[in-house]
């Protein structure tokens, strides 16, 4: 259980490296779903995303835990390693980060730029994760996995600051990735004792955590084939399943059409940038716009790490209506 207390030490920590991150109440895109549409605008935090939270909580405790340890080593697909890259150098700490082929060029970029040590391994997030297991075993390192209770108690701090600035939620969409940022959503609901209902929101190609919520146990996936990074797996993790079958109200699943056109409706509509990731829960509040005619809703913009070219190509397609 996480209570309220903790949560407030934790958000007390993120505060000491940032501010709280602006909601804000976008006419346009209100005018489009019928509802009051507010965006918790986590692209504005100094990685581009909500993980920073996670990262400066988790290796706070690990330091303090651990005061001779020699690194730390974890996987990711960019925005959770960078969490790490940066929350590392803050504490003294060396950070080695796999990311697999093909990964988001700027987010490896911006990985190395916080000073940690890139590694390229494995075709997708599930193979970089194992060759980081290994990878810690062989160097004495401590391995950051990308689901933690640690994890939920930093991210769980912009869920206190939405639920705080913004009354009365019915309905709060966030994405999944491997859980961290819902099960801190649920956590923050929980311990301030609100009632909306919390969404998750999946890719289509990446159905892991909509399969395993429907099954009410894990289903892994051969294949997580989405745009979006921060969406991309393919084995739940069993911890943050169970806080989700408990505390989310369903899971939405949305197509790469849908992801792409939900960027380019963010930009247009609040000049925002949003990734993949950032960019579903608006695409799942679309999809289920007829539900939510007349209620106060929330959307998760969970980062804005996308690499230039792909965005100006998905900024360039043409909408079907």
């Amino acid at each position: 259980m996480i209570d309220l207390e903790m949560l407030e030490t934790a958000a007390t920590l993120v505060r000491q490296v940032m501010p709280p991150t602006p909601q804000y109440c976008w006419p346009l895109l209100s005018r489009r779903i019928g509802a009051e549409l507010w965006v918790k605008h986590e692209n504005h935090t100094p990685i581009g995303a909500f993980k920073i939270r996670g990262g400066l909580v988790y290796l706070d405790q690990v330091k303090r835990s651990q005061p001779d340890i020699r690194g730390v080593v974890t996987a990711t697909t960019g925005n959770h390693g960078q969490s790490i890259a940066l929350a590392a150098a803050r504490f003294g700490l060396a950070a080695t980060i796999v990311a697999p082929f093909g990964n988001s060029a700027e987010k490896n970029r911006a990985m190395e730029g916080f000073g940690a040590r890139l590694v390229e391994a494995g075709h997708d997030f599930q193979a970089a994760y194992e060759y980081a297991v290994a990878l810690a075993e062989r160097e004495n390192l401590h391995l950051v996995r990308s689901y933690d209770a640690l994890l939920v108690r930093g991210v769980a701090s912009y869920g206190l600051e939405l639920f705080r600035a913004v009354p009365d939620l019915h309905t709060v969409y966030v994405p999944i990735g491997l859980g961290s940022g819902i099960c801190g959503v649920i956590a923050a609901r929980d311990a301030l004792s609100r009632t909306a209902e919390i969404v998750g929101v999946v890719a289509e190609n990446a159905p892991t955590y909509a399969l395993s919520f429907a099954a009410g146990t894990p289903v892994s996936t051969n294949s997580a084939d989405t745009m979006a990074g921060g969406l991309a797996v393919r084995v739940p993790d069993p911890e943050a399943l169970d806080i989700i079958c408990r505390g989310a109200a369903r899971i939405v699943t949305v197509s790469e059409a849908e992801i792409h056109r939900a960027m380019r409706i963010l930009f247009s509509d609040t000049h925002n940038v949003a990734e993949g990731a950032g960019a579903a829960p608006l695409a799942a509040a679309l999809q289920e716009r007829d539900r939510l005619r007349g209620k106060r809703v929330a959307v998760i913009q969970s980062g804005g790490n996308i690499d230039r070219a792909l965005f100006a190509e998905i900024l360039a397609e043409e909408d079907a209506d």
